[in-house]
């Protein structure tokens, strides 16, 4: 579903982000969000929470590995439970992605 909204920037640049979408992606002061460009258009979306990647770790195996190459793996598992995540938002607002 798409909502439009109106925003002005200001003389440094900032912009309020209207209280339906706050309210929609759960922001408030103390949360970030991630800004992407996306050739003439931009995409807001709230800071991934850390608690939401519990579980994604189950599948890798640790044992008889260095600190480095754990480290390594979470990296990755990370990264790759962020990509599907956002995937699946940018599919669910018709928006085609690369694969």
């Amino acid at each position: 579903m798409y909502m439009t909204f109106t925003a002005t920037i200001t003389s440094q640049g900032q912009i309020t982000i209207p209280a339906k979408i706050r309210e929609q992606l759960n922001l408030n002061a103390s949360k970030k969000v991630i800004l992407t460009l996306n050739k003439d258009n931009v995409i807001l979306e709230s800071e991934p929470n850390i608690a939401v990647l519990e579980g994604i770790f189950k599948r890798r195996s640790i044992k008889n590995k260095s600190i480095n190459q754990i480290i390594r793996i979470e990296k990755k598992a990370i990264e790759d439970a962020i990509v599907e995540r956002y995937q699946k938002r940018l599919k669910k607002m018709g928006i085609p992605t690369l694969k």
